[in-house]
């Protein structure tokens, strides 16, 4: 399928160091793509470029064909592209429903039909799909780990977006609860949400992912379907350190 995300040649430079190198990469909907790499390898960093979290020294994204680079991160999560991050960056103080109904913002001007109460169900719907309606009135602080990845993921939902870039979102997570959260992963995907996940976890990336694009210090390395990728040793002794 043609990509309704793609990023062409991204780079950015800290220093002397290539946090990215010359990226490209095709999100298409309906597909989960994992980004896989040892430590270091630019991974969050190139979720940072396509959110509008940093600047790009070179290259550039395009969503549906037109260009969206070097824009706010809150005027690309308006277009359809959310995301998690590894310290999931929760609102602690506010009850589990409140953190989800601040992602409907976008939806809550008073000319955009529905209205608050429009909000309130679709931050419902999150939390049912999620599993967290019991704990809607509950302080965020108050969750246990697994919980807080779900209301991660419920604040997703909620938003209606059509692209998921996932930082690590399953890691930590007990079997059960990482059953649950692999079938609303491939559910979202069954009805064309576009997906890209990190996950250092290559039992999570052999369950859910479609294909593997492999990073190593800022530069793209290969790209393929994951029997593939995995199944290379040179790979392997890169993402494990070991020699080849």
């Amino acid at each position: 399928m043609s990509a309704l995300l793609a990023v062409r040649g991204l780079t950015r430079r800290f220093g002397g160091i290539a946090a990215v190198d010359g990226v490209d990469l095709d999100l298409a909907p309906g597909i989960i793509t994992a980004l896989v790499g040892p430590n270091g390898a630019g991974k969050t960093t190139l979720f940072n470029l396509i959110t509008g979290h940093l600047a790009p020294d070179a290259g550039h994204v395009t969503l549906s064909g037109q260009a969206i680079g070097r824009r706010a991160p809150h005027t690309i999560a308006r277009l359809g592209i959310a995301r998690s991050f590894q310290d999931l960056r929760l609102f602690t103080r506010m009850s589990v429903a409140d953190n989800v109904l601040t992602a409907t913002e976008p939806a809550s001007w008073f000319w955009q039909p529905g209205g608050k109460a429009a909000r309130q169900a679709r931050a419902a719907e999150a939390l049912a799909a999620t599993g967290l309606s019991p704990l809607a009135q509950a302080d965020a602080a108050d969750l246990a780990y697994a919980e807080r990845k779900f209301l991660s993921l419920a604040r997703i939902l909620a938003t209606g977006a059509r692209i998921w870039l996932l930082d690590e979102p399953a890691s930590g997570l007990d079997p059960a609860s990482r059953a649950r959260f692999s079938a609303l992963l491939r559910d979202a995907a069954s009805q064309g949400v576009t997906i890209c996940l990190i996950e250092h976890n290559l039992d999570i990336v052999i369950e859910l992912a479609d294909r593997i694009v492999f990073l190593d210090q800022g530069r793209k390395l290969a790209e393929g379907d994951p029997e593939t990728i995995l199944a290379d040793p040179h790979l392997a002794a890169i993402y494990f350190g070991e020699p080849a």
